[in-house]
């Protein structure tokens, strides 16, 4: 008769609660994952508790428990099976008996986290679907809820942040593996490459012995190495781990950086000679004279002084790519991977100095490496050059133009290899040899390849290089998304929330997709709609943010979720508009927001704790956090996917 009470008055519990949790919430969630290891993950719900509240245990201690919480995953991941009695409990977990009904209850009070265990395979990456079921006790009351929720997990190479182990848009290795060969480039120049069995003999008959002439070689090319890295790792270290980020993106830079590479390319095609100041090459070739470790040491100075004008502009263009990620140990570590790239070649030699006999002689060669090499810095300057023209929005470099001057640009550099353009300082060519022929069939290919784009091609593999669809008047590839934006949902959030007034006049998204550019209005839009905003941290020197556009956000799927789900807000962090003069306002650290820009990257900064870009984060319409992931440059399509669906899914748990 006792448990035929017991269900009754369960029962009756059940009913009633319903209606009281729909009238408050005392128990709120968070959920997450965690990685243990390569086949196990733990689904992590953390529970906080109102005073008075008694929220019941997940896991039943004994028979006589008459109320638990309950958790249940989506059946569609029946592949991830849950560990039987291995449910894990952080809280302390307190017991009470009802006399009455003959029910022992044991629950938590303030705050408990369970653990919930699945079998998901490291090379796997997911989406966790699921619900939790809770029932507590107020005073007389039983109020309980379900909570849906869809948490990503990520495979055992991923870390907790997806940009965490992209920097640049690059792993650390592939950032090493990039400079690397750009080292080994650089040794084919002229500046280098007919110094290298000079110094190798050098090495080998200055020597007592062949081991101490490898020994010397070794140290030789370690000097280059620190030459290169020891600098920037100096420079990071006095003023700070963004220094070379904030170089990197900066109008000021960029300009600097344009007329310097101009110069390079002039100085390429041979009009003038650009060396470091004689007095310092000397100097160092002084105390090479002094022989020993030291005497090395400034012999391998010596060749990085009498080698900048071939290698600065390949050093400058690498230490600019690397730094955008915003992220220090990125261009040390390309830095590091150059040197060793450059100093390869010395040690290989004196490793098997039989090589040295097999090597090409200088020649003509060389020259016409010098100046392929300036058709090249041509083309890296209009780049720096377009960075500035979209942060002050002059228009002079649009990608039409641009593209126009690229194609240009390789077509010349396809008939200079071909031997139809010729220099004063070139040599005669009697024959077009194999790898040129070769170098001038990928220098054409390369025009014909970027010609469709003047129509609006995506020209996807170049996306972080040209400047953005939007700055083209005339784009097929952008005409279909204009055509259907009134009768998709985007032309909804423009009917239904005011539209977006400020920089609209100034800065596009691509695709048809609305976009709002300042915080606030976002907010306003996201309140009226209800909708979750998504904040797009980018830039316009940002390359991985037009590689992001490209490459994800054009996906059908994203695109859907994106103007049904979100209200997408587009923050530049170099913006060159003013801030009213009622909204400019000093930092933390004392320095004034001048510019729409300044005032986005402080947010990014300040209240995500990151600088790079693209980020992407996602709020409520009461600009809170819906996940704390920090997610960056991930060209994965599905796993954008699913955190979109994981950022929308824990919007909807709060509208319950």
């Amino acid at each position: 008769m006792s448990k035929k009470i017991t269900g009754t008055f369960a029962l009756f519990v059940l009913l009633t609660s319903a209606i009281i949790a729909q009238e408050q919430q005392p128990v709120q969630f968070k959920f997450s994952t965690k990685r243990l290891n390569d086949s196990l993950v733990h689904v992590q719900i953390a529970a906080k508790i109102e005073k008075g509240v008694q929220l019941f245990t997940v896991n039943k201690q004994t028979e006589a428990d008459a109320f638990i919480s309950s958790f249940q995953l989506d059946s569609t991941l029946h592949k991830h099976q849950r560990l039987a009695d291995t449910i894990t409990e952080v809280g302390r977990r307190q017991q009470m008996v009802d006399n009455a009904n003959s029910a022992v209850m044991h629950y938590f009070t303030d705050s408990v986290t369970f653990l919930f265990p699945l079998h998901i395979a490291s090379s796997d990456s997911t989406l966790v679907k699921g619900s939790f079921n809770w029932l507590a006790k107020n005073d007389n009351t039983y109020p309980s809820g379900e909570v849906s929720f869809a948490v990503p997990v990520k495979s055992g190479s991923e870390n907790a942040d997806p940009s965490s182990n992209d920097i640049a848009g690059k792993s650390f290795w592939q950032i090493f593996l990039l400079c690397f060969f750009a080292g080994i480039i650089a040794v084919f120049t002229p500046c280098v490459f007919p110094l290298i069995p000079v110094t190798v003999s050098f090495f080998l008959k200055r020597s007592k012995t062949r081991v101490e002439g490898i020994r010397n070689a070794l140290w030789y090319s370690l000097s280059i190495v620190l030459i290169y890295a020891l600098p920037t790792f100096i420079l990071v270290m006095i003023f700070g781990d963004d220094i070379l980020y904030q170089i990197a993106t900066s109008s000021i830079s960029n300009i600097l950086f344009f007329l310097i590479f101009m110069v390079f390319a002039i100085s390429f095609f041979g009009a003038f000679e650009i060396q470091l100041p004689n007095s310092w090459a000397n100097k160092a070739d002084q105390k090479a004279s002094k022989g020993g470790l030291m005497g090395i040491f400034f012999m391998a100075l010596t060749l990085v002084i009498v080698s900048f004008s071939c290698t600065g502009p390949i050093v400058g263009t690498l230490l600019g790519q690397a730094s955008t990620g915003g992220v220090s140990a990125a261009p040390i570590i390309g830095m590091l991977g150059f040197g060793v790239g450059l100093a390869l070649p010395f040690s290989l030699f004196a490793f098997f100095p039989s090589m040295l006999q097999s090597m090409p002689k200088s020649g003509g060669w060389l020259n016409s490496v010098k100046v392929s090499f300036g058709f090249i810095e041509l083309a890296l300057a209009l780049k720096f050059l377009s960075n500035v023209d979209l942060i002050y929005h002059w228009r002079l470099l649009d990608r039409d133009v641009f593209l126009v001057l690229w194609i240009v640009i390789f077509i010349l550099l396809g008939m200079y290899l071909l031997g139809k353009l010729k220099f004063s300082h070139d040599s005669d060519l009697p024959f077009i040899s194999v790898p040129r022929l070769f170098f001038a069939i990928l220098s054409f290919s390369f025009a014909v390849y970027i010609l469709p784009g003047l129509w609006g091609a995506p020209l996807r593999h170049l996306s972080g290089f040209i400047p953005p669809d939007g700055t083209q008047d005339f784009n097929l590839d952008e005409l279909k998304y204009q055509q259907n934006q009134s009768s998709s949902s985007s032309g909804k959030t423009v009917s239904l929330a005011k539209p977006p007034v400020r920089l609209a006049d100034k800065l596009h998204v691509p695709y048809g997709l609305v976009a709002y550019f300042t915080l606030a209005e976002g907010l306003a839009a996201a309140k009226a709609l209800n909708k979750p905003i998504m904040l797009d941290f980018t830039g316009h020197s940002c390359a991985n943010c037009r590689k992001m556009e490209k490459e994800v956000w054009k996906d059908e799927e994203v695109l859907k979720r994106m103007r049904n789900d979100f209200v997408l807000v587009s923050l530049y962090v170099d913006e060159s508009t003013e801030l009213p003069l009622a909204e400019q306002y000093k930092n933390k650290d004392g320095d004034l927001m001048i510019t729409e820009g300044d005032r986005n990257l402080d947010y990014e900064i300040t209240q995500f704790g990151f600088n790079a870009q693209p980020l992407y984060m996602f709020l409520d319409t009461n600009g809170k956090l819906l996940s704390e992931i920090k997610y960056g440059y991930n060209p994965d399509v599905k796993k954008f996917i699913a955190h979109l669906e994981s950022a929308k899914q824990a919007f909807d748990a709060q509208q319950k």
